[in-house]
């Protein structure tokens, strides 16, 4: 065996063999020097104070009282004791009211889509913040599946076709591809009705967002994608403003930026996303209320948030339609979808 496996499995053995009720009882006479007082404040009789006190010192073999009728004074060996125990005993009570409050408070470690984040949860935050002050979010972006075995975190928000087996699994949002642009370049090039209108507009578009999916009926099966790449959703949008392109979003991103007037829709037609937003994580994570308070207030501002108005399209040939309702509910695997 391994000298370091010897050795931790040497000082977990003396773990099991500290006495550590005895070494509390100990603490709670040497504090009040009367073994009476100690069992008032340990709520235990005189008698069961004075068992473990000499247990303690069989075990450690030294007296650590010595008594004189009614007085109780330490010994030497008791006044050498008594700092290294209360140490002890002080840095376990902290210990463990460090973990209550994390249970409930303290840093809660989520992982999600960094053009999520920005659009749709950030401007979202303050009232988590407000209601739950004791939570200390600390968000990760990342596209990357998440290992719970392996990481820190808490929970996270994925977009994903359907629940992620071995976790809990629970729908907050379903999702929509529109066409937005600039007011300007609506004004120009005029709305979208036909696959040819597509071809008055110089195209924006990203790996999420493919005019791929955008079919007309009857439409060209050898549709080409056209128009700028980018690597992200967000910079996608942040052409649009600018007016350099008709782009395909998705609702969530878009909803403020159409209703603050810096987008406008080029169609009243809408593409069911197959993918939606989904909170993820460990079932037995759920047991901690900071977990759970995130939980609740997510579904309440998912709730609230208005689904768009419009007629639905076609979905390309070969992309399941998206799920109209949100089960919720646990549902087993051990990684969470990332996209």
């Amino acid at each position: 065996m391994p000298e370091r496996r010897i050795r931790k499995t040497e000082l977990s053995r003396s773990f099991e063999r500290l006495p550590l009720n005895a070494l509390r009882v100990f603490e709670a006479v040497a504090t009040r020097l009367s073994f009476a007082q100690a069992a008032d404040s340990l709520h235990v009789t005189p008698a069961a104070v004075s068992m473990q006190v000499r247990a303690l010192e069989e075990y450690l073999r030294v007296p650590l009282f010595r008594r004189s009728g009614r007085r109780v004074m330490l010994s030497g060996e008791g006044a050498l004791l008594l700092p290294g125990v209360r140490r002890g005993l002080a840095e376990l009570q902290q210990a463990l009211r460090t973990l209550r409050q994390e249970r409930s408070g303290g840093a809660l470690n989520i992982s999600t889509l960094a053009s999520f984040l920005q659009k749709w949860l950030l401007p979202r935050l303050p009232l988590f913040h407000d209601r739950h002050p004791q939570i200390e979010l600390s968000i990760h972006t990342s596209r990357a599946p998440v290992d719970f075995t392996q990481g820190d975190y808490h929970a996270a928000l994925r977009m994903a076709p359907a629940p992620t087996p071995g976790l809990y699994n629970e729908k907050l949002l379903d999702e929509w591809f529109l066409p937005v642009c600039s007011r300007e370049l609506l004004a120009r090039h005029g709305p979208i009705r036909t696959p040819a209108d597509l071809r008055r507009y110089p195209l924006l578009r990203s790996s999420d967002e493919s005019w791929s999916a955008w079919r007309y009926p009857g439409s060209a099966a050898d549709w080409q994608e056209r128009g700028t790449a980018f690597d992200d959703s967000l910079t996608v949008l942040a052409a649009a403003e600018q007016g350099q392109g008709l782009a395909l979003t998705r609702w969530s991103l878009v909803e403020q930026e159409l209703a603050n007037g810096r987008l406008v829709r080029a169609s009243e037609e809408l593409l069911a996303c197959p993918r939606a937003y989904y909170f993820v994580c460990p079932e037995g994570y759920l047991a901690l209320p900071k977990v759970r308070q995130l939980l609740e207030w997510l579904r309440e501002v998912a709730a609230r948030f208005p689904r768009p108005q419009g007629t639905l399209l076609a979905q390309a040939e070969g992309v399941p339609p998206a799920r109209r309702a949100a089960r919720r509910g646990p549902k087993r695997g051990r990684r969470a979808a990332a996209r």
